[in-house]
């Protein structure tokens, strides 16, 4: 056990000793994978696929464009752009760029990324215009207007910070951002939310609300569903908790009594309420409506839309003008209903599309203030994503099928349960080639079980060529932690039950050696970020088990975690180190500290980025640099920009994938030897 830490020094994210460390790792990574033809060519098919001009644009509707963000190989940056629904339907639309990412990095001589955009509604004529310095989360807002395609000279503007920001009318927004000390919560996100008007400065923007330094945020949100107008603000007591205010006409505070775990919000007559524990004898994981302004004066008559069961759990859902669109989820298979309310009769329900079994159906945009239209994505393991368009009570159109990346023929799907040292029965998807016509193969298991994070299925075009091409096999475990069979599903796994995501993992890596689908020299294991503490969950705990393993964006010092960067909001997920009696299991958790020599461990990638500013890239590099004084096997790789995401264009995301693929197929092919022996 570590006592006195040595390696605090790595902490330092632009430190020069640290840089200098970090710039030597990277050197000894590049050369003991990123060498050879085959390297070369793996990137260049990775990258064919992420700049493939025949993708999918999707897109989202703000008055009658279409809008997209756009990536290729002329665009490393990218293009927000936009189009009609007329011209979308053709097979190659002509699209209105309204700002050149690569143009303006250039121009500026900034190295912006794309992070998203605020329309105005319900005239849609300006944006908020988010752009990400290098991939961190902080970003600059710079008001954008959508007729001219210029920023709005003098217009809103606020420098980087993990800024909240949103529209309330044409010349006033809700903004919470970094205004000096005081202004932030320790997790690093707005404490205060305020009205500010066009034309003043923001420093003197009226304070609407605020919270505590120990929440993890507050915010504001203006309703401008036309007759619904309604501004609310809330506060994020931690990760999994809140409290939401609507802010009534004399400016005081009406406060919506709601569990404060529950998901609650108002659309239109409606305030619908998602369950994260039993409540008015509903049980956790329900959907519940009620009258918005009965609800208000004391009514607690609930109208159920959702109800799960053992088996069955929400998975997502979206508003049309008249109905409401539910995604549920049975054993992590999907399936899609359209709900219509009508006064005095009460909520009826009907399929809205069939989905193919082991497969996953996605809401990708609607119109909910104007009509009842909405765009539809299915895809599978193997199946390419393809785009419907329909109206609900009409039919539906194929607007765009993607084409087949990589080779299936001979590949089968299917979904296994294996069981967990508890006994809890744990599903998973395994994708390969059909195993009763071969022996075990090389297997590349992943799973994330955290903050309720469900892993269906999706046609994953980089796995196919990397992985899947070569004779491997994939694997997907939905292991607790996540939200694959609701609320009890994550609880089982929060705080000092963390312990219980990873048995499932390792029941499932167990499970398919008993099978015979793979042997542990054969197989290895990959995740990010919470991810990436159940992978050093796995070379601390569960050694035995797999021949290799590639921690990204990990979070591995649980120590230390709530004093780096936005680490103090997972407190509610993993437990205080500040507590006593969560210091305990979070030592026990820990990968960093349970790290000893003697112990025999499999080769371990970590990739992290300078630029991640939520999961601070000194887990990594601190793990990296203890696993080397102790003489296990260990590379690193950072890059240097890309943010959380790790890559900030489609060159580093292929060059990324290609290094770990590389250094799973040289562990674990019994064709190749170990790339670190």
């Amino acid at each position: 056990m570590i006592t006195d830490d040595p390696y605090l020094w790595l902490e330092d994210v632009e430190g020069e000793a640290a840089l200098a460390w970090v710039a030597e790792r990277n050197a000894e990574t590049e050369a003991a994978l990123a060498v050879g033809g085959g390297f070369a060519a793996l990137k260049e098919r990775l990258l064919e696929v992420l700049d493939a001009p025949d993708r999918i644009p999707y897109g989202s509707r703000h008055g009658e464009f279409l809008y997209n963000f756009w990536r290729d190989a002329g665009h490393a940056r990218g293009v927000w752009r936009r189009t009609t629904l007329e011209e979308y339907r053709t097979d190659a639309p002509r699209w209105e760029v309204l700002l050149d990412v690569d143009a303006l990095a250039a121009t500026e001589g900034t190295k912006w990324m794309w992070a998203g955009a605020r329309v105005r509604r319900p005239d849609c004529g300006r944006a908020l215009v988010c752009l990400s310095r290098d991939g961190g989360d902080a970003v600059e807002v710079r008001e954008f207007d959508l007729g001219t395609r210029t920023f709005v000279e003098d217009g809103f503007h606020v420098p980087e910070a993990k800024t909240q920001i949103g529209w309330i009318d044409a010349d006033t927004v809700f903004i919470g951002t970094d205004l000096g000390p005081g202004s932030l919560t320790e997790s690093g996100y707005p404490r205060t939310v305020r009205r500010w008007r066009r034309g003043t400065p923001l420093e003197a923007a009226d304070l609407v609300f605020e919270g505590e330094m120990r929440d993890v945020a507050a915010g504001g949100r203006h309703d401008s569903t036309p007759g619904f107008e309604r501004d609310f603000v809330f506060r994020s007591t931690d990760f999994h908790r809140s409290e939401i205010y609507l802010i009534a006409p004399d400016s005081s505070l009406v406060r919506i009594d709601v569990p404060d775990d529950a998901t609650a919000y108002a659309h239109r007559e409606h305030l619908i309420v998602i369950l994260k524990s039993d409540w008015l004898g509903q049980r956790a994981g329900s959907m519940l409506a009620f009258g918005f302004d009965s609800f208000l004066a004391g009514d607690r008559t609930p109208e159920v839309l959702f109800t799960p069961d053992a088996r069955t759990a929400l998975a997502g859902h979206a508003w049309t003008r008249h109905h409401l669109i539910l995604e549920t989820m049975r054993d992590v298979s999907t399936s899609i209903e359209v709900l219509t309310h009508t006064p005095g009769a009460g909520w009826a329900r009907e399929p809205l599309a069939d989905v193919p079994a082991l497969s996953a159906v996605t809401v990708v945009d609607t119109d909910p203030d104007v009509s009842d239209e909405f765009f539809l994505d299915v895809s599978g393991f193997l199946q390419p994503s393809t785009l419907y368009h329909g109206r609900i009570g009409s039919r539906t159109e194929v607007l765009k099928q993607a084409p087949a990346r990589f080779d299936a023929a001979g590949l089968t799907v299917e979904q296994l349960f294996a069981t967990s040292e508890d006994g809890t029965q744990v599903p998973y998807f395994v994708i390969g080639p059909d195993r009763t016509r071969q022996g075990p193969a090389p297997a590349l298991l992943y799973g994330y079980g955290g903050f309720e994070v469900s892993l269906t299925p999706y046609y994953g075009a980089v796995t196919g060529r990397a992985w899947l091409e070569r004779g491997g096999t994939y694997v997907i475990a939905n292991i607790r932690g996540g939200g694959e069979y609701g609320p009890a599903w994550h609880r089982a796994a929060l705080g000092a039950g963390r312990a219980r995501a990873f048995e499932d993992f390792a029941a499932v890596a167990a499970d398919l050696v008993t099978r015979g689908i793979t042997t542990p020299a054969m197989l290895g294991a990959t995740g990010g970020s919470n991810g990436g503490l159940l992978m050093g969950a796995m070379v601390t705990g569960y050694p035995e088990l797999f021949g290799a393993i590639v921690a990204q964006v990990p979070l591995l010092d649980m120590l230390r975690f709530h004093e780096l960067l936005a680490g103090a909001s997972w407190i509610a997920e993993y437990g205080d180190p500040d507590n006593e009696d969560d210091r305990e299991h979070l030592r026990g958790l820990s990968p960093y500290h349970r790290l000893a020599a003697g112990r025999a461990y499999p080769p371990l990638l970590l990739t992290t980025s300078t630029r991640d500013d939520r999961v601070h890239p000194g887990h990594a590099r601190k793990l990296a640099a203890r696993m080397r004084e102790l003489g296990h096997r260990v590379l690193l790789h950072e890059n240097t920009g890309g943010g959380h995401a790790g890559a900030g264009d489609n060159e580093q995301a292929a060059h990324n994938n290609a290094l770990t693929h590389t250094f799973l197929w040289e562990n674990l092919s019994p064709k190749a030897p170990p790339a670190l022996g």
